[in-house]
């Protein structure tokens, strides 16, 4: 459940949009040690911590602050920060009055209350009242969080002038505000906005639902292409369907629902030590094999031998993602396998102005997986091209 600490802010560290690191020294530790436990931090030791100021206002030195670290006491992938929960000594004002009844992380000691774009009170209710068209917006669909920079990369080599918009399922974290990934991304204006949806918060728009989200990135944000990801971190239990990365498929049945077009980036290693992630993950396979009920447009890398970064991927890797990639179009046939050359993309990927990092491993660690991710924006970014106009645009 909750291990609790206080502690009081020692060092302020790096902030970016909704987020700040700390140095906090726990001063009290009410618990007692779990036998797996991979941090007990006790008094007088020293934690890494997170505080999202929108929340809990704005952490000072000395300030005592509250914290929330069981992931982090567990060692958990999750867990490299504790939480600040509160700054009991000097909470923040209450907000301005304002519009806005959605409630997320609800019934939650951190349920936020914020305004959405599909709701009553806010001003593009009228865009969204009766929506129900994505007019062929290509969607991204990617399994993991660090999957979102590669895609990103991947447009912009093929169609720098698109407007990208990212809709933040709740998969991973919730608050939007964690990722500095995003926060780069957004800084660089290499996206126009993101969305975040379910019971995932903090986007530059909220939405109730990842339908009502893939419309607001069209309506509101005038996006002219979608990256659909979970948030930061994701789950798994080493089982068939015991993966937050399902989801994948859930959102390629509805863009099409939307009458969108999916566009599904396979999730690939060339150095996975596990072996159900080597080549197309079992993720990907499951998530658009069994879950997605509707066709996309599956994105299979052709990798360009041409460069130094791929002629360290295994010689064989090709062969196993096109085999693997063969099964997704089997019993039903419904998916369109697209192969796409990588040729060029690892130039893009060097010039992404945000770090590259999945499962711990960097870009020259295993480019297999940025460089599938980035095939699946630049065939996006080809169908934006030959898409029809959105009618205000």
């Amino acid at each position: 459940m909750m291990i609790w600490r206080d502690g009081v802010v020692r060092g302020l560290g790096a902030a970016w949009a909704g987020a700040a690191e700390l140095d906090v020294e726990i001063t009290a530790a009410p618990g007692v040690e779990a036998a797996g436990d991979a941090r007990p931090m006790p008094p007088g030791s020293r934690v890494r911590a997170l505080a999202y100021p929108r929340l809990v206002g704005e952490p000072r030195l000395g300030d005592r602050v509250l914290l929330s670290a069981a992931p982090l006491a567990r060692g958990l992938g999750t867990g490299g920060y504790a939480l600040v929960v509160a700054i009991p000594d000097r909470l923040p004002p209450d907000p301005p009055p304002g519009p806005g009844h959605l409630v997320k992380a609800r019934y939650t000691p951190m349920q936020a209350m914020v305004l959405g774009a599909d709701e009553q009170e806010s001003a593009h209710h009228h865009l969204l009242e009766d929506a129900d068209d994505l007019a062929g917006l290509p969607v991204v669909v990617a399994d993991l969080h660090s999957a979102l920079p590669a895609v990103v990369a991947g447009v912009h080599a093929a169609g720098p002038a698109l407007r990208v918009a990212y809709v933040m399922t709740d998969g991973g974290a919730l608050p939007a505000w964690f990722s500095r990934t995003l926060a780069g991304l957004r800084e660089a204006e290499w996206l126009c906005g993101s969305v975040t949806v379910g019971q995932a918060f903090g986007g530059d728009v909220e939405a109730v639902s990842l339908h009502s989200g893939l419309l607001a990135a069209r309506m509101v944000l005038g996006a002219d292409l979608a990256v659909v990801a979970q948030g930061p971190g994701n789950l798994g239990t080493g089982t068939r369907w015991g993966f937050s990365g399902t989801a994948a498929g859930d959102a390629v049945n509805a863009v099409a629902a939307l009458r969108g077009r999916p566009v599904a980036a396979l999730r690939v290693s060339g150095a996975d030590p596990r072996e159900r992630h080597l080549g197309i993950s079992h993720h990907s396979l499951t998530a658009y094999g069994r879950v997605a009920l509707a066709s996309a447009d599956i994105v299979v890398p052709a990798f360009d031998a041409g460069t130094d970064l791929e002629r360290t991927l295994p010689a064989d890797l090709s062969a196993t993602v096109r085999a693997q990639a063969a099964t997704l179009t089997r019993p039903a046939g419904i998916h369109r396998l697209v192969e796409v050359t990588t040729a060029g993309l690892a130039e893009a990927l060097v010039a992404a102005p945000v770090r590259l990092s999945t499962m711990g491993r960097s870009l020259e660690q295993d480019p297999a997986a940025f460089l599938a991710a980035a095939a699946a924006g630049g065939h996006a970014a080809r169908v934006a091209d030959t898409a029809p106009a959105w009618p205000d645009s």
